[in-house]
């Protein structure tokens, strides 16, 4: 039997106990004596969140079918925990074995936002591991990080030994094999690091060199060990039909964030989004079989005892064989007791008519993302959205029986004017104007639009990422525009507006382009008490303004500036496939209000046609 890291004493007095104990239904159990690597794997946030995570359960499944290696879990212990470890000098452990983490062979990371960069130092602080990977001896376990922040680890570079660049399923077996046989040997860490350097799509930091012009742009990025490539090759799998998937979750004790069985339909998106990392970075599209997810959609749910069912992928209404999907899922399991959960869907008559067939329309609303409130902004952006289409699927969608709906826009894109934002009102009270278009006595109840906005952030590897951001004052007085806005419309006591926090917006807009000397920042807000940065119940910016301070570094270079496409960006050494000459392109036609067609209507060439064997219609980039 199990011996708990924690005592009856402390379980007792903190939230939430269950977050801590292990145990859970599908939690995987090995003997540590038969395994020859011992893995643990990390989501930086509470178990609620981090348990929630589909790209964790994958690579514990996919870890987990090799009988030599025993990958576990580990979280961010909340606030209470980890109070209490500090004082009691407990070290931080893993759920399944209860052992501390210090004691593996890999500590991994997944980095799905750049506010959990504190989190990640707690992480490594409470498991009794330097911060530093120069600073770390054989007995430190390897910390490698992976996830969509990978794309620009920079303002990581000195905390990580290792990043995995890319999907998961490619290299990660010759990865272990590589660390089992230089143990083997009797190989140090540093050559193990120096042989994992040669497997594509590994990025060792501290092979690189940085040097910096006078006014603090990057003047060279370089290899300074020879065992490290001038450039890093995102890893992709381009037949999902090979790779494994997990049918046997863990369950948790407790309600978290996504409490269902989980369906990864597809991976990548065609629509080419101008301000959306996931849809350069995934491309290209790829599919999962029919018939497989419907035997996944068996076995999750029978070896869960999930009552709920949901589809994942950056669009699923372009998953080519959606209806045939959701009505396989509506007829096997709806009268079973089990709910489906629907992403969000092009509002058109085939989706309402799923939507009414799975949701009690008189509870649930609808979410439409037009991102911005003009027309020009939408083909700055690429949204591919027309006002008509928006307006007319409302109106199929009221004429439906629905009266709520939520609306998504952006401010502070690049090019926007005042006019812009006051076409953001504009636009949720033409809709709602839809609503009061349909006789008195066939409305279903009161309308409601809710509409919010978040504040743009231009992101590694999108048309946008040259694009300059706004001060704290500057978001906030875009909002009052659109604020102002709404109180003057017709319909304004149907209108309800909310907006994100601007002061979090701009921390994250310097770590996602980041580079190394943001580091020091980092560890310096963690010093002053900065955890949890992504609840808003917690965040606290004075701190982080005190560590610039501090630190001698300016946040407007950062952000207030407009990069020049000349300029050598910190994530320039990764190939994703996408070619930068593509993303200028793109940038050049949103600055003239270009649409660029989807993949599937015509190749623009944005590169990652090789993987598939073909070549671009505008020759090679």
């Amino acid at each position: 039997m199990r011996k708990l890291a924690l005592s009856d004493d402390i379980l007792l007095k903190i939230e939430k106990p269950a977050r801590y104990i292990g145990g859970e239904v599908n939690a995987v159990m090995k003997d540590k004596g038969k395994v020859d690597i011992r893995f643990a794997m990390c989501f930086p946030d509470v178990y609620e969140i981090g348990m929630s995570h589909l790209g964790i359960q994958i690579l514990y499944d996919m870890f987990n079918r090799r009988e030599d290696v025993w990958c576990e879990r580990v979280y961010s212990p909340w606030l209470d925990l980890d109070e209490v470890m500090r004082k009691e000098h407990i070290p931080l452990f893993a759920l399944e074995s209860q052992d501390p983490i210090r004691e593996f062979d890999f500590l991994g990371i997944t980095i799905q936002y750049e506010m959990c960069y504190t989190n990640i130092l707690q992480i490594l602080d409470l498991s009794g591991i330097p911060l530093h990977s120069k600073d770390r001896t054989e007995q430190d376990p390897i910390v490698i990080g992976g996830g969509p922040c990978t794309y620009n680890p920079e303002p990581l570079a000195e905390f990580f030994d290792l990043f995995y660049i890319g999907e998961g399923e490619t290299v990660y077996d010759q990865l272990l094999d590589l660390y089992k046989e230089n143990q083997r040997n009797g190989g140090t860490r540093a050559q193990f690091l120096e042989k994992a350097a040669k497997i594509e799509g590994i990025y060792v930091p501290s092979f690189y060199t940085v040097d910096y012009n006078e006014d603090g742009t990057i003047a060279s990025f370089r290899p300074a060990n020879p065992c490290a490539p001038e450039v890093i090759h995102k890893q992709v799998v381009m037949d999902l039909g090979e790779t494994t998937y997990p049918e046997k979750p863990v369950v948790p004790f407790i309600k978290v964030t996504q409490d269902r069985v989980v369906l990864e339909i597809m991976r990548g998106c065609i629509r080419g989004c101008r301000f959306c990392q996931a849809g350069m970075l995934y491309r290209p599209t790829r599919e999962r079989d029919l018939k497989t997810l419907k035997e996944y959609a068996y076995q999750m749910l029978k070896n869960t005892g999930h009552e709920e069912i949901s589809l994942s992928s950056l669009s699923s209404s372009d998953y080519t064989e959606l209806k045939e999907l959701v009505l396989f899922l509506i007829r096997e399991f709806k009268g079973k007791g089990i709910n489906i959960s629907l992403p969000s869907l092009r509002i058109d008559a085939f989706s309402l008519d799923v939507m009414g067939q799975v949701q009690d329309i008189r509870k649930s609303s609808l979410t439409f993302a037009p991102e911005a409130g003009s027309q020009r902004m939408r083909n700055v952006i690429n949204k591919g959205l027309t006002e008509e289409v928006i307006l007319d699927g409302a109106a199929q969608a009221f004429a439906g029986g629905w009266n709520k709906v939520k609306l998504y826009f952006m401010l502070g894109l690049p090019t926007e004017t005042e006019e812009d934002m006051r076409a953001i009102p504009e636009l949720a009270d033409k809709i709602a104007r839809r609503y009061y278009e349909i006789p008195k006595e066939e409305r279903n109840g009161k309308c409601q639009i809710t509409t919010s906005t978040s504040f743009f952030i231009p992101k590694p590897f999108t048309p946008f990422q040259w694009a300059r951001m706004y001060t704290n004052e500057e978001y906030v007085a875009k909002a009052a525009v659109v604020k102002h806005g709404f109180q003057e419309q017709l319909n304004r006591k149907s209108l309800k507006y909310h907006w994100h926090d601007a002061e979090v917006t701009v921390l994250e807009g310097v770590f996602a382009r980041g580079d190394r000397r943001v580091g020091k920042v980092l560890e310096e807000a963690y010093r002053l008490g900065c955890l949890y940065d992504s609840w808003s119940d917690f965040f606290d910016n004075d701190k982080w303004m005190e560590a610039f301070e501090r630190c001698g570094l300016d946040l407007g270079f950062y952000n207030l500036r407009e990069r020049s496409t000349e300029e050598i960006l910190p994530w320039d050494f990764i190939d994703i496939g996408v070619s930068k000459a593509f993303l200028k392109r793109e940038w050049e036609r949103a600055l003239r209000g270009e649409v660029t067609p989807n993949c599937r209507m015509q190749c623009s060439g944005c590169g990652v046609a090789k993987w598939k064997g073909g070549v671009c219609v505008e020759g090679k980039n």
